[in-house]
C-alpha cells in the first residue's frame, strides 16, 4: 500500500475539517470576548469547551484501540457538525444576552465531546499509516498544514465576523466538515489495522489498564504530566492572548485577527522547521529548548509595551510551540506499544483538556484582580524552570 498517498489523503482530511472548526472556535471566543471583555466568561467557555473533552478522553482512548478508528473519527466529526448545525438554528430566536452566551457554553461542551472521541483517534491513527522512522517528519509535515489552516481560520472568521455574522461562520464549518468527512472516506487503512479488536474486558476495565500502563512507565508518566504543567503555565501567554490584546492594546477584531495571525504564522514556520529538519537527534532536547523559549518569550510579552515587538514575540513563541507539541507527539509514538497507542493519547488528550481549563480558572478571573503582564512573566519564569527540569525524564523504563 502507498503509504504516502494514504497519509497525504488523512492529513488533507484533517486540515479542511479543522478550518471549519477553527474558524468556529475563533468566532465563538471572539463573540464572548468582545461582547464581555471579561475574562470570567472567557474561562467559562474555555472550561466548557474542554471539561467533557477531559471526561470522554478516558474512554475515547480505549475505543481507538478497540474499534475502527476511522468510523469514529468520522462519527465525532458528524456529531460535532449536528451541534454546530443545532446552534445555526436556534440562534435567531435567542436574545443576544445572558441567554445566548449560555446557549454557547452548551454547544461548546457538546462539541468537546465529539473532539475527546476524535483526538485520541487521530494521534493513534498515523503510526498505523506510516513507517516508524518517519514519524517526527510526518508529525512536523502535520503540524505544517494545521498550522496554515490555523493561520486562514481566525482571518477568515474575523472577515466573516466584520461584514456578515456568526451563524454564517457557523455554516461554514457545516461545508467544510461534510468536505472533509468525504476525503477522509477515501483513505484505505493496511488490512491488519482494519480488524477490530473487541478485547476481553469492559470499556472500564481498559480504561484503568491503560492508566495503569502509563503510570508503571517511568518515562510516559513523567512527559504526560511535563506536558500537563506546560499547558498549565502557557495559558497567559496563549490562549488568554486574545483577552490581553483586547485590554492592552484594543478591543477589535483587527487587532485579535493580526495576532492570531501572526502566531499561527510562526507555527507554520516551526512545523516546515520540524518537517525538514526534524529536531535533534535526542528528541528530549528538542523539548527541552522549546520549553525554554516559549518561557522566555512569554516573559517578552509580558514586559513589552509595543505592540510590534509583542507580535514578534507572537511569531516566535509559535515556533516554539510547534517544537513542543511535535516533540511530545513523537515520543509518544514511539514509546507505547502499539496497542496501547489509544489509550496513551486518550491520557495525553485528557492531560491537556484537564490542565487547560483549571490554566482558565486559574488565571482568568485572576486577571480581573491583577496586571496580566505580572500574570505573563511569573508564568514565563515557572516555563523555563520547567524546562530546565524536564531533562530529569529521559531515564526510560
Amino acid at each position: 500500500m502507498n503509504w504516502k498517498k494514504q497519509i497525504t489523503l488523512f492529513l488533507t482530511s484533517q486540515a479542511i475539517s479543522l478550518f471549519g472548526s477553527s474558524m468556529v472556535q475563533f468566532a465563538i471566543v471572539w463573540y464572548v470576548t468582545k461582547e464581555t471583555s471579561s475574562g470570567f466568561w472567557v474561562s467559562m467557555l474555555t472550561v466548557c469547551a474542554y471539561l467533557p473533552q477531559f471526561v470522554i478522553s478516558f474512554f475515547a482512548g480505549v475505543w481507538a484501540d478497540r474499534h475502527s478508528k476511522k468510523l469514529l473519527i468520522i462519527g465525532a466529526d458528524t456529531g460535532i457538525t449536528v451541534t454546530t448545525l443545532i446552534l445555526i438554528l436556534l440562534f435567531p430566536y435567542i436574545s443576544k444576552d445572558t441567554t445566548l452566551l449560555m446557549l454557547l457554553l452548551f454547544i461548546s461542551a457538546l462539541r468537546s465531546i465529539g473532539t475527546g472521541i476524535q483526538t485520541p483517534a487521530v494521534s493513534a491513527l498515523i503510526p498505523e499509516l506510516v513507517p516508524e522512522q518517519h514519524y517526527m517528519r510526518v508529525n512536523g509535515i502535520n503540524a505544517t498544514i494545521q498550522s496554515v489552516v490555523q493561520f486562514a481560520a481566525p482571518a477568515a472568521a474575523g472577515l466573516v465576523l466584520t461584514y456578515y455574522s456568526l451563524p454564517i461562520t457557523l455554516m461554514l464549518d457545516i461545508i467544510t466538515a461534510v468536505i472533509g468527512i468525504t476525503v477522509f472516506s477515501f483513505v484505505l487503512l493496511p488490512k491488519k489495522m482494519e480488524e477490530v479488536e473487541n478485547g476481553e474486558g469492559s470499556v472500564y476495565q481498559d480504561m484503568l489498564y491503560g492508566i495503569h500502563y502509563a503510570k508503571s512507565d517511568f518515562f510516559i508518566k513523567r512527559l504526560l504530566l511535563t506536558n500537563g504543567f506546560f499547558i498549565l503555565l502557557c495559558v497567559p501567554a496563549g490562549f488568554l492572548a486574545g483577552l490581553y490584546v483586547s485590554i492592552t492594546y484594543g478591543n477589535s477584531y483587527a487587532y485579535l485577527t493580526t495576532v492570531e495571525l501572526v502566531g499561527f504564522a510562526g507555527m507554520t514556520l516551526g512545523g516546515i522547521l520540524m518537517g525538514t529538519w526534524g529536531g535533534f537527534k535526542d528528541r528530549l532536547k528538542t523539548l527541552i529548548a522549546g520549553m525554554i523559549l516559549f518561557g522566555i518569550l512569554a516573559i517578552g510579552m509580558g514586559i513589552s509595551k509595543s505592540f510590534v515587538l509583542y507580535l514578534l514575540f507572537m511569531f516566535l513563541y509559535g515556533i516554539a510551540l510547534t517544537m513542543i507539541q511535535t516533540a511530545t507527539t513523537t515520543l509518544l509514538q514511539e514509546s507505547a506499544k502499539p496497542e496501547m497507542q489509544g489509550r496513551v493519547f486518550g491520557l495525553f488528550s485528557a492531560i491537556y483538556s484537564a490542565f487547560l481549563p483549571i490554566g482558565m480558572l486559574i488565571f482568568g478571573p485572576l486577571s480581573d484582580m491583577i496586571s496580566m503582564r505580572w500574570i505573563m512573566v511569573l508564568s514565563g519564569v515557572a516555563l523555563v524552570i520547567l524546562g530546565s527540569l524536564t531533562r530529569s525524564i529521559s531515564e526510560r523504563r
